[in-house]
Formats: structure tokens, C-alpha cells, sequence
């Protein structure tokens, strides 16, 4: 093995090891690069001993660095960000919470059923795991637990059906996946409609299926109304207004009328009036969304620009060869290294945030992907379903950290990781059908770029 080679696998086993320490990711994926630059340069002027590094790398960075910040697809995410921060505060999940459970509520495991449903149009329309774990738990876990819900199953729904949002358009992580492999983004919404509603269907079909063999873990509500075309009537005008807001962005960018860029800031607008609307917007709302805004999409720019030098000097020393020859070299075929790519990206998912999973993997192994002859759409898809987990996985799972910070008292840790593990099984078992039948992804775009 050559000295390049060790330098690339000391290079990212040092941040693996680092991630423990709880400092700053952007930091640390920066600060890392910077250091094996150094001794990579020591190594090539002092040691004789030439590390193959290709130096151009290195000033590459700046450029790619200086294009980040001039990318149009990239102002997408503070304006998604700030979307889904307005619609938090707007005052339409409590009016679907309110609604959608006296639709479902006479029958087992509907308050349930009825967090998913809200899941799916909070995903579809905010993109932000923390605010619909945290919205979620807020509004429905009580209501769950004075129904006499089991725990578990509880927790574990909203937890679950809080990380849609991460892969049902418009997702900022497909945004960044996008901009990581030059790809459409509108090819990767289009793709991931169907999985998302996969998965949304699946929790549905499980809560469903456990509440009829047991009734006493998800009973009837107590005072349910008796089911009436008023209730219907007010579930319906609920839906409306998000609906509109998922139609006004992702109709826009699948018919063509807009670029992804364009329809976030339509759907910032549309957050907002929805926020006007019921009499929610103020000044000093207005204020805290921009300053969250701002908080989160600096959080993901900083790991942006962290992770660009520190792939870059990775790539500059040879990581993406090895990564390449290391998976070309496997004796499964290539079905075979698509499944140890996803399983690699599964067990990373339980130490590294999606960030960094996005950023530093997902560039290494999509030109081996694409060698391969596989559809590029098709596995990032797959790559972002896979990612899912790591918002369940113990022991960075950040949907159990901010399920926890808002919880009642009574409900444990233990309780979080029971409820959320049928769930993981759900995401891996929807991951393999998108594997075993690729139209799940590959379909719509088709549809949508088809001649007439």
C-alpha cells in the first residue's frame, strides 16, 4: 500500500474517531484537511518520499469553495428552511391535528393513522426533521398517552413519520445531493415521491395491523365523535391549505413553470400568507424565523464548505481511487456492491449525521455507481430512503433526541428505541423494494419527461 493510501484511510479514520469528541463537524472536516495537507506536504519535501498527491486539489478547493456560495440551486435550502419554519409556527399543524383525529378517531389506532397523514403533509411541505419531530410530539404524544396508547408504538410513530420530511420533496437533503453530483433536482423529487408515500403507507398498514391483533395498544378515543359530514367537511378544509402549498411548489417544479430555486421562494411566500391567514404572523414571529433561519442554513453551510476541502484533499490523495478499486475488487457482482454501499451507508448512520454521510460518501461512491451501469437517480433515491434510519439509530439518532427534549416525563429512553425499532425494519423493508423494482423511483421522471 502505498504512502498516499495509508494517508487517505488515516485521513478518515481520524475524523470517525474525532466525531466523538463533540466538537463542531464543520470544524472538525475542515481542521482535518488542513492538517493532512501539511502532512502530506511534509511528507513530499522532507521525507523523499512522493505521496502522489495531486496538489491541484488543494487550490481546487477555494473554487469549489467560491462556487458553493454562487450556486442558485443552493438558495433553495434557506428558503425551504425558512418554509418549513413558517409553517411550524403557522398554526396548520394544530387546525390538522384538531380535524384529522376526529375523522379517524372511532376507529383503532386512528389518532395514530392520523399522525402519519399529518407527517406526510407537514414532510411535503416544511422538510425539517427537528420541527416535525418536535410539532408532532407536542401535538399528538400527549393525546396518544390520555388515549392509553402504548408507549412504544407512540414514540415510535412520531418519531418515524418525523423523518419523511427528509425525503418527500421538497427535502434539502435531495437538494444537496443534487448539488454534490450535479444532478436535477426536479429528477430527484420526482423520483422520490413514490418511496416517500411507500413509507408513509407502510407505517399506516403496520399501526393498522398491530391495533386490530391488540386493541390495547392503540384504543379508540374515549370521547371520538361519531363520524359525520361536518368532521369530514372540516378534515377536508384543513388539508386544503397545506395542500395548495405542496401543489404551488412541487407543481410548479414538475410542470415546468419553475426551477426548484423559483418554487422555494413561491413556497416561502406561501408559508408566510398561510401564517397571515390564521392570524399567527408577527413581528416577533417573523424575527425568530429568519434568525432560525439563518442559524440552521449557516449550520449547513459551514459542514458544506467543512466537507468540500476535506473530500477534495481526500480525493487529492488518492481516497476515491481506493474507495473504487475497494468496490470494483468485490467478488458480489454489482448488485452485490450496490447493497454494500447501502449497507456501509446504514451502519455510518448510527455514528455521522446525513450531512456528512451526503457530503463525504455519496461523491465517493456515485462515479463507481455510475461505472456500473446503474440509473444515478435511481440509487440516490435509494442512498437518501437508507439515510432515513439515521435519524432512528441509536446512538446519534437525532428524532429520539428531539422526540426526548419535549416528551412528557414519563416516557424513557428505552421507550424511544423499543418504539422506534419496527419502524427502522419498515425503512429498510421499503428500501429493499425500491431495490428489487427501481420504477418505484425511475417511473415518474419518466412520465414527466416523456414525449407527448
Amino acid at each position: 500500500m502505498e504512502l498516499n493510501e495509508v494517508l487517505a484511510i488515516a485521513m478518515f479514520a481520524t475524523f470517525i474517531i474525532l466525531i466523538f469528541s463533540g466538537f463542531p463537524v464543520a470544524w472538525l472536516l475542515g481542521g482535518v484537511a488542513v492538517v493532512f495537507t501539511g502532512v502530506a506536504l511534509f511528507a513530499d519535501t522532507y521525507l523523499d518520499a512522493f505521496v502522489g498527491i495531486d496538489w491541484d486539489y488543494t487550490a481546487l478547493s477555494v473554487d469549489r469553495i467560491w462556487g458553493i456560495m454562487n450556486n442558485w440551486v443552493l438558495v433553495a435550502l434557506p428558503m425551504f428552511v425558512f418554509m418549513g419554519q413558517m409553517l411550524d409556527r403557522s398554526g396548520v399543524a394544530e387546525n390538522l391535528m384538531n380535524d384529522i383525529s376526529k375523522l379517524f378517531g372511532r376507529m383503532n389506532g386512528g389518532t395514530a393513522v392520523a399522525v402519519v397523514i399529518i407527517g406526510l403533509l407537514l414532510a411535503a411541505s416544511t422538510g425539517i426533521i427537528g420541527a416535525s419531530v418536535a410539532l408532532l410530539t407536542l401535538l399528538a404524544l400527549p393525546v396518544m398517552l390520555k388515549n392509553h396508547y402504548q408507549s412504544e408504538l407512540a414514540v415510535g410513530s412520531v418519531c418515524a413519520v418525523g423523518t419523511l420530511g427528509i425525503l418527500i420533496p421538497p427535502s434539502i437533503m435531495l437538494v444537496m445531493m443534487a448539488d454534490q453530483l450535479a444532478m436535477s433536482v426536479g429528477d430527484l423529487f420526482l423520483g422520490a415521491v413514490m418511496p416517500g408515500v411507500l413509507l408513509g403507507s407502510a407505517y399506516i398498514l403496520y399501526i393498522v395491523a398491530r391495533a386490530s391483533f391488540d386493541p390495547s395498544i392503540a384504543p379508540a378515543a374515549a370521547d371520538a365523535e361519531p363520524l359525520s359530514g361536518q368532521i369530514a367537511l372540516a378534515a377536508l378544509r384543513s388539508i386544503m391549505a397545506p395542500a395548495l402549498l405542496i401543489l404551488a411548489v412541487l407543481g410548479s417544479i414538475f410542470f415546468g413553470l419553475a426551477t426548484p430555486t423559483e418554487a422555494s421562494g413561491v413556497g416561502a411566500f406561501g408559508a408566510t400568507f398561510l401564517a397571515w391567514r390564521n392570524k399567527k404572523l408577527n413581528v416577533n414571529m417573523l424575527r425568530d424565523v429568519c434568525r432560525q433561519t439563518s442559524k440552521t442554513t449557516a449550520f449547513i453551510f459551514a459542514i458544506l464548505i467543512g466537507a468540500t476541502a476535506f473530500s477534495l484533499v481526500l480525493r487529492g490523495l488518492g481516497g476515491d481511487e481506493l474507495i473504487e478499486n475497494a468496490l470494483t475488487g468485490l467478488p458480489f457482482g454489482p448488485n452485490g456492491v450496490i447493497i454494500c454501499i447501502l449497507v456501509c451507508a446504514f451502519l455510518l448512520g448510527f455514528f455521522l449525521d446525513w450531512i456528512e454521510i451526503t457530503l463525504i460518501i455519496l461523491p465517493l461512491v456515485a462515479p463507481v455507481v455510475q461505472q456500473l451501469g446503474f440509473d444515478l437517480v435511481w440509487f440516490t433515491v435509494m442512498f437518501a430512503v437508507c439515510l432515513q434510519t439515521s435519524f432512528l439509530t441509536p446512538p446519534v439518532g437525532f428524532a429520539l433526541f428531539y422526540c426526548k427534549g419535549v416528551a412528557p416525563p414519563e416516557i424513557k429512553v428505552g421507550s424511544l428505541y423499543r418504539g422506534v425499532t419496527p419502524f427502522i425494519f419498515l425503512q429498510l423493508a421499503a428500501l429493499v423494494l425500491v431495490f428489487m423494482w427501481p420504477q418505484l423511483v425511475t417511473w415518474l421522471p419518466q412520465q414527466a419527461y416523456a414525449n407527448p
